[in-house]
């Protein structure tokens, strides 16, 4: 097998960890653990795991980070605007709806992104853009309300959470840009999540709430932190490093397709035909908006080699 078949095989089975995370939290609040003690866990148990990972693998990085003051207040910013508003709002969709409905809920989230970069370069989208644009909204439409204008097919808690978690997602994409191409995304992830779980510490007081535990919740948590955040980001940082940061991007899209299959097969959820093609519509509009990055990284590459 050579590296870029590797690359992708790893990609992929990152891009279905995370599908598996977000049922296994599912899975996890079924059973009384709260969105407040889960998202703690999450943050805590990861943080530490990735962090001491960053200070095997990456000890000069992460030195220099925890040394740079700017850096860690850009983190700190990150950590509560990306991180943890996004953990948490990603749970409580969950919670309001299912894994596979928040989850392609959340993937709204490069055409938020397509959105913000036309407002900030004050430039129109373009035709595939638009398309995808048309893609989104409808999608969004009819898994909200499976075509019905005067009723919504899930409660307004869940299409607000599910959106705003795609909001927040964004925010995770875009605040920690600057650090991650400084530091590298092991560092800057693994020091932000144990900086999150502080953070949701301070405000939600997860330990003033009782937690039931047993087994069926101890491989649940296994299942969302140990397979859906360690081994998933872990994965995915190795197969990108191997097909670049576009097919990386690409290939990990299977997540709410795998998040559907394992809502279906692990926690018995009912979707409708109307559901699917909502989902369908959203992931074609990732799919037209990631394919056009693409083919422009490279053509720009192609111009550069030129140019050389």
């Amino acid at each position: 097998m050579n590296e870029k078949m590797k690359g992708t095989l790893l990609t992929l089975i990152a891009g279905i960890a995370w599908g598996l995370s977000g049922v296994s939290g599912q899975f996890v609040m079924a059973r009384g653990v709260n969105v407040e003690t889960l998202t703690a866990l999450r943050l805590v148990i990861s943080g530490v795991l990735l962090v001491a990972l960053a200070a095997v693998q990456n000890p000069q990085q992460l030195k220099q980070l925890l040394m740079d003051k700017k850096a860690m207040i850009r983190l700190l910013l990150f950590s509560i605007f990306g991180l943890v508003l996004n953990q948490s709002a990603y749970l409580t969709a969950i919670y309001h709806t299912n894994a596979g409905t928040a989850t392609v809920l959340q993937y709204l989230c490069p055409i938020l992104v397509l959105a913000y970069v036309c407002l900030k370069e004050k430039q129109q989208p373009t035709a595939v853009e638009l398309i995808a644009i048309v893609f989104a909204v409808l999608g969004t439409f009819l898994i909200a309300t499976h075509g019905q204008i005067n009723q919504l097919a899930m409660t307004p808690k869940g299409l607000f959470w599910g959106l705003f978690s795609a909001v927040t997602y964004a925010l995770y994409i875009i605040l920690p840009t600057t650090i991650i191409k400084q530091y590298g995304s092991l560092v800057v992830i693994g020091l932000s999540m144990f900086l999150g779980s502080l953070e949701v510490g301070l405000v939600f007081q997860p330990w003033r709430h009782t937690m039931p535990f047993n087994g069926e919740i101890f491989w649940g948590l296994v299942g969302i932190v140990g397979v859906g955040t360690v081994f998933a980001y872990t994965a995915f940082l190795k197969g990108v490093s191997m097909v670049g940061q576009v097919n990386g991007s690409l290939l990990a899209s299977i997540e709410p397709i795998a998040s559907v299959f394992f809502a279906v097969l692990l926690v018995n959820e009912i979707f409708y035909p109307i559901d699917f093609v909502g989902m369908i519509l959203i992931l074609l509009a990732v799919l037209l908006v990631s394919v056009k990055d693409m083919v422009l990284a490279r053509k720009t590459r192609n111009i550069l080699k030129v140019k050389e």
